[in-house]
């Protein structure tokens, strides 16, 4: 009986267990705004990347026009695109349009965000707060969680 009870208090709290990996998501009007993230960065570095995916639930299109930080002198959305061999970076000018019913994902190797100027070191484990602006849906306050150098993926919490 006893063991029998043990297994479903174990598997009431396994199927907990995927809720935490939502919880730095955020909601903006038809807006989606998930997993956001940033790698860390050495002790000198001047800019870092930041990630997140932005849907959109509605059926308009928006845009995402700015992006601040207290963690960086500036941040603009960037793009990384093949041009022949070459891979350039660019900055995205008049806001990254998000189509109704759209995902867009930024991500290493894409659209990502640039923060310049960096204020500090982006340190593993800790998160760097961040403000989007969107031409329609307005601001919203979010929190990038730092993963380690060279990251591919989100960190898990």
């Amino acid at each position: 009986m006893m063991m029998s009870l043990r297994l479903a208090l174990a598997c009431a709290l396994v199927t907990l267990l995927p809720v935490g990996a939502f919880a730095h998501d955020y909601k903006l009007g038809a807006l989606e705004i998930s997993q956001p993230w940033a790698r860390a960065t050495a002790p000198a570095a001047p800019a870092g990347g930041g990630y997140l995916t932005i849907t959109n639930k509605g059926t308009t299109s928006d845009r995402l026009m700015s992006v601040r930080s207290p963690a960086a002198d500036k941040v603009e959305v960037h793009e990384m695109k093949m041009d022949g061999n070459i891979m350039r970076m660019r900055a995205v000018e008049h806001g990254l349009e998000i189509a109704p019913g759209a995902t867009v994902k930024l991500a290493p190797g894409g659209f990502h965000l640039m923060m310049m100027g960096l204020k500090g070191p982006l340190k593993q484990g800790t998160r760097v707060p961040l403000t989007l602006t969107f031409e329609k849906a307005g601001s919203i306050d979010v929190e990038l969680a730092v993963g380690g150098m060279g990251a591919t993926q989100p960190p898990q919490d």
